[in-house]
């Protein structure tokens, strides 16, 4: 599969078409954890359920906040918290299985876990409907830091990679902003509404 590069959008939607059933315009997965943690720690606790606030993250994490809260963002600068909530999809953790690594929801910081959509050839602006109420909007894509090495020796070479035009391919989730809040729980449905094209692929936030 292609990821990134200007094909990256145009996979996306073909990618997640032939794992969704389709609704109309919308096709999706299904939320398999959730988590947060009201530190600034690197993984996350799962719970059984969190709330998400319109317009700031998860209820209760450290990086809720209309501004950005990453600690090593936050000292020097004040934008808009594009990275209010960060998606996994567990895919990731058997493809990093296969590689040595035994990786679980939550301990690579994600605050959702989700199965059967490719997130990260989602175009950017996709909007995620989750559970009843709550809707994100896929803003970038997480750059894996070296804080994954303190979770395993050689974790973050494994979640980096090349597409076949060499490009690189950023394996650790995508981030979003909450448009509209609620709660969500594992097993909650998951559907995706596609913006206007043209697409455009995912860059790091």
């Amino acid at each position: 599969m292609r990821i990134g590069g200007n094909l990256a959008c145009e996979v996306g939607k073909a990618g997640v078409d032939s794992m969704g059933q389709k609704e109309g315009n919308s096709m999706g997965g299904m939320v398999m954890a959730v988590g947060c943690s009201a530190r600034h720690t690197f993984s996350k606790p799962i719970r059984e359920k969190i709330m998400l606030l319109a317009g700031l993250g998860v209820e209760g994490d450290a990086h809720l906040g209309a501004t950005v809260q990453h600690r090593s963002r936050a000292e020097t600068e004040c934008p808009p918290n594009l990275r209010q909530v960060h998606l996994i999809h567990s895919e990731l953790f058997e493809e990093l299985g296969l590689a040595g690594f035994d990786v679980s929801a939550g301990q690579m910081g994600e605050n959702i876990t989700t199965r059967g959509i490719e997130l990260l050839a989602l175009p950017t602006g996709t909007r995620l409907h989750l559970g009843k109420s709550a809707m994100l909007e896929v803003t970038g894509l997480r750059t894996p830091c070296t804080q994954l090495e303190q979770l395993k020796p050689g974790l973050m070479a494994a979640t980096l990679g090349l597409d076949e035009q060499g490009n690189l391919v950023r394996k650790a989730g995508v981030m979003a902003i909450v448009l509209e809040g609620g709660e969500v729980r594992p097993g909650d449905s998951i559907k995706i509404e596609f913006p206007p094209e043209p697409f455009r692929a995912l860059e790091p936030v």
